[in-house]
């Protein structure tokens, strides 16, 4: 009798041992289900088979351009007036009254973007007022400062040729302090000089920060010779 109580004994320990070998086999598979399918909505994932995050475009800010504007003064709000015709509101820094006539300093910035296939696109902001002055004299003097003409050496990136419907054309790609590479066209006469160089001589536009004048976007604005 004692025998077969420890047989039965024996019988249920095992049971018991085989109902939680599978119950943990069971958690095991479920958490490796779970975190497989956590890793998959993971676009960074190594799992991840999304090849969009390979071409992540590079985005960044430039200074783009200065522009003075003949305005008038508009309505007196505290220390503050609106600038017209578009109705800014500016500081009114020069105690102006309400129908003097003032001159303006206007900026626009621009969102470079660079795509996985090195090709350039530029999009410009609109046009914000951000200074006032009394005589048009004082807002060209900034202007002069902010936009600076400089003749100076580029790498050349090189020289090529395109033909469609018989007629060629010649283009040479340049690459800007910034590392911005553009692509402008040429003449047979420069063609022929540029073919063989590796840098070239070009007149630039320095358009600085006005809040940070340290920096600047230089702009291709021709050939210097």
């Amino acid at each position: 009798m004692p025998i077969n109580m420890d047989i039965e004994a024996f019988k249920h320990a095992f049971a018991r041992k085989s109902r939680a070998g599978r119950t943990l086999g069971l958690m095991i598979l479920m958490v490796m289900v779970v975190l497989l399918s956590a890793c998959s909505g993971n676009q960074s994932s190594v799992f991840s088979t999304d090849s969009s995050a390979e071409s992540t475009d590079n985005v960044s800010r430039v200074p783009w351009d200065y522009r003075v504007v003949e305005s008038t003064v508009g309505d007196l709000i505290g220390s503050d007036m609106t600038v017209l015709p578009d109705n800014e509101l500016l500081p009114n820094d020069g105690n102006y009254a309400t129908g003097d006539k003032i001159w303006t300093l206007q900026f626009m910035d621009a969102e470079l973007i660079t795509g996985a296939d090195q090709r350039n696109e530029v999009r410009l902001s609109s046009w914000s007022t951000i200074k006032s002055y009394g005589d048009q004299k004082t807002a060209i003097e900034d202007l002069q400062n902010l936009k600076v003409s400089i003749t100076t050496d580029v790498n050349l990136v090189g020289v090529y040729k395109t033909k469609y419907q018989n007629k060629t054309r010649n283009f040479a790609v340049i690459e800007l302090p910034s590392g911005n590479r553009i692509k402008q066209p040429i003449d047979d006469k420069r063609y022929t000089a540029l073919e063989k160089q590796k840098t070239a001589s070009v007149v630039l536009e320095e358009v600085h920060d006005f809040a940070d004048y340290d920096s600047a976007y230089a702009k291709f604005r021709g050939w210097a010779k």
